[in-house]
């Protein structure tokens, strides 16, 4: 029996920050991202009516390339088409040189996670990625950093223009919380479920 790296290896993505050429009032790890688009990603497909299940396997799966090639600049890595289609055939040697980390037995249990085909997920993931950045465009502001303003402004002309109902009653109905305190996102302050009189202080 040999030893195997690839949870080993998944557990540095807690080492690596996004957002490399900002100035970052918080920094973001790529752990941090990963969990957040698998929530969101898990909420469109409820949203859409879709099985949630494929959806946040690959969510969860998405960046673990930049493990070995780090979170390249979005501005360098969509700079031209050329530059674009390069980083994507090292992205998919990063993720075929993780699934090498495994048991040959379980590859082909988590080969589909690194390489989905339906793009009705991959579809999901993207709207959940850029959602995800987006919510850290807004925490930034909120800390007085304007140096996501046009971030911002970016991420909320993509999500339209993906043009998913899903997404936009995820920016309708749940963005908006992120602009709120604690105080204010209490259940006892902003309102309770039916039934529940809300208990102050949880």
């Amino acid at each position: 029996m040999g030893t195997y790296s690839f949870f080993a290896l998944l557990s540095r993505m807690k080492y690596i920050d996004r957002w490399g050429l900002m100035r970052n009032a918080y920094p973001e790890t790529l752990s941090e991202h990963t969990l957040q688009t698998a929530y969101i990603a898990h909420a469109l497909c409820v949203l859409s009516g879709v099985d949630p299940a494929q959806a946040v396997l690959c969510a969860l799966y998405h960046d673990c390339s930049e493990i070995l090639t780090g979170d390249l600049p979005t501005p360098i890595k969509y700079y031209n088409e050329e530059i674009k289609e390069s980083y994507k055939q090292i992205e998919k040697v990063a993720a075929d040189r993780l699934l090498r980390s495994l048991p040959q037995d379980l590859q082909p249990a988590y080969q589909p996670c690194f390489f989905e085909a339906d793009p009705q997920v991959l579809r999901m993931v993207k709207a959940a990625d850029k959602i995800s950045a987006l919510i850290k465009c807004i925490e930034e502001l909120r800390m007085g950093n304007g140096d996501f303003v046009k971030a911002k402004e970016a991420q909320l002309q993509a999500l339209h223009a993906m043009q998913l109902p899903a997404v936009e009653r995820f920016l309708r109905e749940f963005l908006p919380a992120y602009e709120m305190t604690l105080d204010e996102l209490d259940l006892g302050a902003a309102g309770s479920p039916p039934g529940d009189k809300g208990v102050p202080g949880i």
